[in-house]
């Protein structure tokens, strides 16, 4: 079986979108960019969907063609030159599914993550135990190496939380994620205890909403908002669901994710009495 190639970075779905909104922007179509330039149409298709890095001279052609200021091609020509940097969980990452690892991708060059989880603990929070727990409950037809992989994965990711530049965290997670005994009474003890002491880091905010706050804008589903350094890329929400996962760029669709989570701020307990609940959960497992 021939290798999987790698998963997208956000450098190169940011310079992939740059380049659509240019070409529309532009007025022009697909059609008549290969007409004007030479370029295969199927080439400019993969550069426009991150499937392809473009070649230096192609990127060259294509800003010429659509005009683009000076300024703007030092910025672009940048993100092409960054486009290739892998993370350091890359090697992991190709074990994959495509669009997990592409978020891994993604978190690791993230500077905030807000996350929301109706069921679970978030993963970046979540014990080795308790992963290992999750993986194979959400997904009972995985053979003992891709759990393997899926643990090893969630487990590494969390040094994003550490270091000199630490991610900052802001999880928002629904009472019914503290209830549930995934993996067992031992199993969730574990890894609530773990939860009161990750969410004492300064980089970490932790909020639950507890079952008293009855429907909330949070009961559609968990997600994922990210967001990056300047000259990096723009903001995504990331959706992990039964019908597949997936990546949500619009400016609408961020700007939506966004005011839901502060709704959700405002219906969850705040950080002090979100620890008394996660503590007293931990005392009746």
């Amino acid at each position: 079986m021939p290798a999987r190639k790698p998963a997208p970075t956000i450098r190169l779905r940011r310079l992939a979108t740059e380049l659509r909104r240019l070409r529309e922007d532009a007025g022009l179509t697909r059609e008549e960019v290969v007409e004007r330039t030479g370029i295969n149409n199927a080439t400019l298709y993969r550069i426009e969907v991150a499937r392809v890095r473009p070649q230096p001279r192609t990127l060259m052609t294509l800003l010429n063609t659509y005009g683009v200021a000076e300024g703007e091609r030092e910025e672009l020509t940048t993100l092409l030159k960054d486009a290739g940097k892998r993370g350091p969980l890359h090697s992991l990452a190709a074990r994959l599914p495509e669009t997990y690892a592409s978020y891994i991708e993604f978190e690791t060059e993230a500077c905030a993550v807000r996350n929301y989880e109706s069921a679970f603990v978030p993963g970046l929070l979540q014990t080795a135990d308790y992963a290992r727990a999750v993986v194979q409950g959400v997904l009972p037809g995985a053979g003992p190496a891709d759990v393997d992989d899926r643990v090893e994965a969630r487990v590494q990711r969390q040094a994003v939380l550490n270091g000199d530049a630490p991610l900052t965290f802001w999880g928002i997670v629904d009472e019914a994620a503290l209830r549930r005994p995934v993996g067992g009474a031992g199993v969730m003890r574990a890894q609530l205890r773990h939860l009161a002491e990750v969410a004492r880091r300064p980089n970490v905010n932790l909020q639950v909403v507890p079952f008293g706050a009855g429907a909330h804008p949070g009961l559609p589903g968990s997600f994922v908002l990210m967001s990056f350094p300047e000259g990096v890329g723009s903001a995504v929400v990331y959706l992990d669901g039964q019908a597949g996962d997936m990546f949500l760029e619009e400016e609408a669709d961020v700007s939506r994710y966004t005011l839901v989570f502060e709704h959700l701020r405002a219906a969850a307990l705040d950080p002090a009495g979100s620890a008394r609940l996660i503590a007293e959960a931990a005392d009746g497992t």
